[in-house]
């Protein structure tokens, strides 16, 4: 049984290489610059290694966008989660993914700057899929959303759709000021900074009392 799961586990840590080396290098020099070669020496593997895994460039960079994505979508999910598990509020929970988002974007920065580029992109072949793992993300802090409004801890006339893209938005964007132009600042700083808008404009918002 050890030896059966050995070549997945194996095939699952070089497509690891390979999304690392390209996110990096995709992130210094673009796309359309960086080639198959520089990806596969990046990572220290053969480049009919890059192949062997992934059928083109383009369906590497694809799969690299999913792949990320579902990791910051299980982290959220995770911090949501443990949250209730630990009888906390739904603000609680939305507070807990605003940390976990960036703390992922802490370990993932190049990933980060490269995904919120693509959003604005409408060109690329990789769209459709962009537009699915973006919507499974934003879904997580919708369903956080829609359980405080049913449960009279948010307010009814919060737009559960746009409320919940725009939590998303401005922890991608706040990270990414954050790395760029004030990394000083530390994690807990930055979280607190936004947990005191959410608490002012989400939070203590509820029916009528």
């Amino acid at each position: 049984m050890t030896s059966a799961r050995t070549p997945s586990r194996s095939r699952g840590a070089t497509r690891d290489k390979l999304f690392q080396a390209a996110v990096t290098l995709i992130a210094e020099q673009g796309f359309s610059s960086t080639t198959v070669e520089e990806i596969a020496e990046r990572a220290g593997v053969a480049k009919g290694t890059v192949y062997y895994n992934f059928t083109s460039k383009t369906e590497l960079f694809e799969e690299l966008l999913r792949h990320g994505v579902e990791l910051l979508t299980a982290d959220l999910r995770d911090a949501a989660g443990q949250v209730a598990g630990g009888g906390g509020t739904r603000v609680d929970a939305l507070d807990a993914m605003i940390r976990a988002g960036l703390r992922f974007i802490d370990h993932y920065p190049a990933f980060t700057q490269l995904y919120v580029a693509e959003l604005w992109r409408t060109n690329r072949a990789w769209n459709d899929t962009l537009m699915v793992v973006r919507k499974q993300a934003v879904a997580v802090v919708e369903d956080v959303l829609r359980a405080g409004v049913a449960e009279g801890e948010l307010s009814e006339d919060i737009d559960i759709q746009l409320t919940a893209a725009a939590l998303v938005g401005m922890v991608l964007v706040a990270a990414l000021d954050w790395k760029a132009f004030q990394p000083e600042r530390s994690l807990e700083d930055v979280h607190g900074a936004l947990s005191l808008l959410l608490q002012g404009r989400v939070g203590g918002r509820g029916r009528s009392r």
